[in-house]
C-alpha cells in the first residue's frame, strides 16, 4: 500500500503489524470496533487478537473482552473471537453462527439493543469505560481526519470515548468513497440537546470525515481485504407474493390520499424479501422515491442506478459480490446520490417520525393481536437481534412486518395465538404481510385485529386452528378485550419442541 492512503506524516511511525497492534488490547477490557452488517469492519486486528487469545488460553490464562460494534460484522471479527471463547459480552447485534451458539448455550452474555440507543447509552456511561477502539477507514487525510469506508455505524462515538485507538487503513475499499459520508457533530447530552437540522433525506448536515485526537492513535495497520459480500438468492415465489401484496397495499394508500405518489422515505431491512419488495416497487411504476434507512443492499443500489430512487441515506452497505463491483465501478455516480451517516442519525427516532419513514422489516412470528417477535426462536433462542426494526416500527409513518406464513417446511406457523417473545407490541405494528395477504391493523381493536390476521395472513394449514383458539378464547378468557386462554397460549411452541411440528 502506498502512503496515498496514510497522508498524515505524524502517524507514519505508528504503522505496524496487526499482531503488534493487537498487543494493545488487554484482557477484561471493553473494546469498540467499527462495522455494520458486514461492511466497514476491521479485518486484521480481530484475527490477530483471536490468535493471541488462543495462545493465552492454551497456557491456562483466561482472556476475554467485551465487544461493542455498530451491528453485525463478519467471520473475521465476531466469528474469530467467538471461536476462541474470547468474548465475555457482546452488543448490540450479531449474526455469526459461532457467537449465536455460545449465546444460546449461555456461555456468552449478549445485550440486544435498539440501534438508535447504542451511541447515547455509551455516552451516558451505561457500558462503562471503553478502553480501545479498532476502526477501519479508507484513508487518513493530511490533517489526521479519518475517511470512513463502507459503514459509519458508531465510529464517531467510539473514537470520542475510547482511551486508545487502533486504525486499520484498508486499500481494498474504493478511494472514491471519500465525500460520501456525513458525520454530524451536533449531538449533545441532556439537558443540552438541540434539534437535528435535517429536514429531507438527502440533506447534508455534517462533515465528510471523522475526527480523532492523533495522540490517542496507538497503531495504524495497513490492510487489503473485502467486506463480507454474501450473495442474495433470487426471489422465490413466496417472496414475490409478499412483495406483490405490499406493493398493491402501497398503491392503494396512494389512491386513498394517505401517501404521496412518490411514497415517503423507505426503510428496508436486509434479505431476499426486502430485495423482492424493492424490485416490485420498480415494476409497479413508482418513481422519484427516496430512502432513509440503515443499510443499502442490491435492490436499492439497482433502483438508484435506474433513477427510480433519487437519493438514499444509510449508515452501511450489504452488497453481493456482483453489486459491490458495480458500486466500485460507478462510485462517482453513487457518491452524488448516497449519504452515509452515523448510526445515531440514521436510526434517530425523531428524524424517522418527522420524515415519515415507511418501515419494512422481517419477523420471526406475529400473534393474533399484532405483537411481533423478530429475534427469538421458540421464545428463548436468539437468532440475530432487534437491530433497527424497533426504531422504525415505533416511530415511522407505517410499520410493516413481512414473513412467509410458515417455516421449517410447514411445521411452524408464523402466525400464532401469542408470540413467544415480544419485540414490537401491537401498539407499534401497522401492517403484517405474508404470502397469503395483508392485515391492516390500523385503527382496529384487538379482536378486530385478530380477524384481519387470521383471514389474511395465516396459512390455510393453520387457519382453522387459529380460528378455533380465537373463538374459544373470546368465549372463555378471563377478560374479553384481548382474549387468551393462558394454558394454551404458548402450547403451539411447546408442541413444536416436543414433536417437531405445531400441527396437532
Amino acid at each position: 500500500m502506498s502512503d496515498e492512503r496514510i497522508r498524515d506524516p505524524r502517524l507514519l511511525d505508528r504503522v505496524m503489524s496487526a499482531d503488534a497492534a493487537a498487543g494493545f488490547i488487554q484482557p477484561g477490557t471493553t473494546v469498540a470496533m467499527s462495522g455494520f452488517t458486514g461492511s466497514g469492519y476491521p479485518k486484521a486486528v480481530p484475527q490477530a487478537l483471536a490468535h493471541r487469545i488462543e495462545q493465552a488460553q492454551a497456557q491456562g490464562d483466561r482472556f476475554q473482552i467485551s465487544l461493542l460494534t455498530g451491528a453485525s460484522t463478519a467471520p473475521e471479527l465476531d466469528g474469530a473471537l467467538a471461536k476462541v471463547d474470547g468474548l465475555a459480552l457482546r452488543l448490540p447485534f450479531q449474526s455469526d453462527p459461532d457467537a449465536r451458539k455460545r449465546i444460546n448455550d449461555g456461555t456468552l452474555e449478549y445485550i440486544d439493543v435498539h440501534l438508535s440507543h447504542v451511541a447515547q447509552h455509551a455516552w451516558f456511561g451505561f457500558y462503562g469505560e471503553i478502553d480501545t477502539a479498532v476502526i477501519e477507514v479508507s484513508a487518513i487525510r493530511e490533517d489526521g481526519s479519518l475517511v470512513p469506508s463502507t459503514s459509519v455505524g458508531n465510529n464517531k462515538t467510539w473514537l470520542d470515548l475510547a482511551k486508545k485507538v487502533i486504525i486499520e487503513v484498508n486499500d481494498w475499499q474504493p478511494a472514491g468513497v471519500d465525500g460520501m459520508h456525513d458525520i454530524y457533530y451536533g449531538t449533545a447530552l441532556p439537558p443540552h440537546r438541540r434539534p437535528v437540522p435535517l429536514v429531507k433525506p438527502d440533506d447534508r448536515i455534517g462533515e465528510t470525515a471523522l475526527r480523532c485526537d492523533p495522540a490517542k492513535i496507538v497503531a495504524v495497520v495497513r490492510t487489503h481485504g473485502p467486506d463480507r459480500n454474501s450473495p442474495f438468492n433470487p426471489a422465490d415465489e413466496t417472496s414475490q407474493r409478499i412483495a406483490m401484496h405490499l406493493v398493491e397495499f402501497l398503491k392503494h394508500e396512494v389512491k386513498a390520499g394517505r401517501l404521496p405518489p412518490n411514497l415517503l422515505p423507505l426503510q428496508s431491512g436486509v434479505g431476499n424479501i426486502p430485495n423482492a419488495v424493492l424490485a416490485g416497487l420498480a415494476a409497479s411504476g413508482f418513481r422519484n422515491l427516496t430512502a432513509f434507512t440503515e443499510v443499502i443492499q442490491d435492490g436499492m443500489l439497482d433502483l438508484l442506478r435506474e433513477g427510480i430512487i433519487s437519493s438514499a441515506s444509510c449508515t452501511g452497505f450489504a452488497l453481493s459480490p456482483e453489486a459491490n463491483e458495480r458500486f466500485k465501478r460507478d462510485i462517482d455516480f453513487y457518491r452524488q446520490r448516497i449519504i452515509m451517516r452515523t448510526q445515531e442519525i440514521s436510526n434517530h427516532p425523531e428524524l424517522i417520525r418527522r420524515l415519515g419513514c415507511i418501515g419494512m422489516n422481517g419477523m420471526v412470528e406475529a400473534d393474533l393481536y399484532g405483537n411481533v417477535n423478530s429475534t427469538h426462536i421458540m421464545g428463548t433462542r436468539i437468532q440475530n437481534g432487534i437491530g433497527g426494526s424497533g426504531d422504525f416500527a415505533r416511530n415511522g409513518y407505517l410499520s410493516t412486518f413481512l414473513s412467509p406464513s410458515t417455516a421449517k417446511g410447514g411445521s411452524i406457523s408464523s402466525i400464532v395465538p401469542m408470540v413467544s417473545h415480544v419485540d414490537h407490541t401491537e401498539h407499534d405494528v401497522s401492517i403484517i404481510v405474508t404470502e397469503q395477504g395483508v392485515a391492516d391493523l390500523r385503527g382496529l381493536s384487538p379482536k378486530q385485529r385478530a380477524r384481519q390476521v387470521i383471514d389474511h395472513c395465516a396459512h390455510p394449514d393453520f387457519r382453522d386452528a387459529l380460528e378455533d383458539y380465537f373463538q374459544r378464547a373470546s368465549r372463555d378468557s378471563y377478560g374479553k378485550h384481548t382474549p387468551h386462554l393462558l394454558p394454551e397460549a404458548l402450547s403451539w411452541h411447546q408442541r413444536w419442541l416436543d414433536t417437531g411440528s405445531m400441527l396437532k
